[in-house]
């Protein structure tokens, strides 16, 4: 990894790790407005990443690429942990796997 690569490997960790529920998104993208609607529906607070409002969004997406092997949107994180895209999300959720992860989070930045 170059510096400057680095530098956007922790942004993006950093990211993950400050937030339960990020989702990281470009603003045109069905499948990124879905897996927000999803969360919405639950009443979850989530941090949405817009890769292409962002300056640094084809770097960040590369970095998303090497961490979780694709590049496309949305990419979704819950706990510090890849969840999928929409459909990955969605099928925890109904599966009702995805609403104990958010807790455990949440009871996690609690204490």
């Amino acid at each position: 990894l170059h510096n400057h690569s680095a530098q956007f490997w922790s942004q993006v960790q950093e990211i993950i790790s400050d937030n339960c529920v990020v989702i990281f998104s470009k603003t045109t993208c069905i499948y990124c407005k879905m897996a927000k609607k999803l969360f919405e529906g639950m009443n979850v607070n989530y941090t949405a990443v817009e890769l292409d409002r962002s300056t640094n969004g084809s770097q960040f997406q590369d970095i998303l690429e090497q961490m979780t092997g694709g590049r496309t949107v949305p990419r979704v994180f819950v706990n510090g942990t890849f969840v999928g895209g929409a459909t990955d999300t969605q099928r925890l959720h109904d599966e009702g796997k995805l609403l104990p992860l958010i807790h455990q989070c949440q009871v996690k930045r609690k204490s």
